[in-house]
């Protein structure tokens, strides 16, 4: 089966909007989607996006502030088992001045899993005093998954702060000892380290119910 979607977002002046998605897809199926949100001036878009199934997804997600003191944070988190493949590619695009977008993307990946996100912030030339951040955590369960992680960006204006981090790494077998020394079977241990890991993203998240169902996901597939 395939899924070929879209989502716009539009949020005017001075408007304010949480908007969260959740992909749970069974393993027959392949996603395609693109995503957009636009943000008026002095309004702010808090979009959280959660990718647990499907064989394959191929995801692009963009923001466009563009007015004048807009602001977005983007929140995304995934886990991969078996030979699913998660192809995410998000854009901040910074289309005037005084604006902040935050991203914060984290995946877990199990068996032969694969993952690929490309990020990129890019201002333009009036876009100044601009604050832009994006950074993508990975933590690899099996040596048999992979990740890569692409993050990039393209200023065009001189009065800006824009970041990015990227991190990919095996799960810390110090870590699952520490914790196994204290009695804790080993298989708790590690599903203990991967709720440890999605936390800063879960924290982020502003509904009980929606953190609730997403755990109970991450301790479902780390069994």
């Amino acid at each position: 089966a395939i899924h070929n979607g879209a989502i716009e977002l539009l949020v005017r002046d001075t408007a304010n909007l949480v908007y969260v998605s959740l992909q749970d897809f069974g393993s027959n199926m392949w996603q395609f989607s693109h995503e957009r949100g636009r943000v008026g001036r002095d309004a702010k878009l808090d979009w959280v996006i959660s990718v647990m199934g499907s064989n394959m997804t191929k995801a692009f997600q963009t923001v466009e502030l563009d007015g004048q003191g807009s602001w977005a944070r983007m929140s995304g988190l995934f886990f991969g088992s078996r030979r699913q493949h998660f192809d995410l590619d998000t854009q901040q695009n910074h289309n005037a001045a005084d604006t902040v977008s935050d991203l914060l993307y984290k995946g877990a990946l199990k068996n032969r899993a694969r993952s690929v996100w490309q990020g990129m912030i890019k201002a333009l030339p009036d876009s100044q005093r601009i604050d832009g951040f994006q950074a993508n955590r990975n933590l690899l369960l099996e040596k048999t998954a992979r990740a890569d992680s692409i993050p990039g960006l393209e200023i065009e204006a001189d009065d800006v702060r824009c970041t990015h981090a990227s991190t990919i790494g095996q799960i810390d077998e110090q870590e699952v000892f520490y914790l196994m020394a204290r009695g804790i079977p080993r298989q708790v241990a590690v599903q203990m380290v991967v709720e440890g890991f999605f936390a800063p993203v879960m924290a982020r998240i502003p509904f009980d119910g929606v953190r609730q169902r997403i755990a109970s996901q991450i301790v479902e597939r780390v069994g």
